[in-house]
This record gives C-alpha cells, sequence and structure tokens, in this order.
C-alpha cells in the first residue's frame, strides 16, 4: 500500500493529468493490492488504503464529466472504489474507529501531503 500511496503523492503534486491508461494501470494495482492484501493490513495502511480510493473515486468522477470516450471506463472506476470506501470504513468501525475518527485521519493524511 505504501508505494501506492508514494505514487499517489505524486500524481497529486503534478501540473498536468495523466493519461487514461496511466490511469487505468493505478486503478487496476490498487484494486490487485486490495484484492491480496485487505485482510492483512493494518489500520494505518486502511486508512492510507482509504485516502487512496477516496482520491481516484473523486478523480474518476470528474473525469466521467469531462472525458466522454472513456466515461463508462471511469464510472465503473468509481463505483468499484465507492465499495472499497465502503469496506475499507466498515472495517474500520469494527476496530473500534468512529466515523469521525476516520474522517479526521484522512484529513491529516490530506494536510500531509
Amino acid at each position: 500500500m505504501e508505494k501506492l500511496f508514494d505514487k499517489l503523492k505524486e500524481y497529486l503534486h503534478m501540473d498536468t493529468e495523466i493519461s487514461f491508461e496511466e490511469f487505468s494501470e493505478y486503478y487496476r494495482n490498487l484494486i490487485t493490492e486490495l484484492n491480496q492484501t485487505f485482510s492483512d493490513l493494518d489500520k494505518d495502511s486502511r486508512i492510507k488504503a482509504l485516502y487512496i480510493c477516496s482520491i481516484v473515486q473523486s478523480n474518476a468522477d470528474a473525469r466521467a464529466k469531462t472525458n466522454k470516450s472513456n466515461a463508462k471506463a471511469y464510472k465503473k472506476v468509481s463505483a468499484k472504489c465507492a465499495f472499497w470506501v465502503d469496506a475499507i470504513k466498515f472495517h474500520l468501525g469494527k476496530d473500534g474507529m468512529s466515523p469521525e475518527e476516520i474522517e479526521k485521519a484522512t484529513e491529516d493524511i490530506n494536510s500531509g501531503i
């Protein structure tokens, strides 16, 4: 998850938008990582995963509105990330975090980027 998080930070500091192909590859790597390691992630890694999924979801939503040729693919990315956001929040809640604590943790990540 750390590698994906570092790559996301790099993307967030860019002045230009990455291509559809690069976005899709990043998304596929994210989903593969979540499918393979989700049950083994610690709390901090889950919070980072939540942050990553939230950013990818909102970026996919924005791109779906402006990129008509790939809108359907972006909508699928957004829906899949929304699923993961809900799943991660559910598991963090099960681990004893309140919705407010989860929100604060993701805000803390955002302010550190």
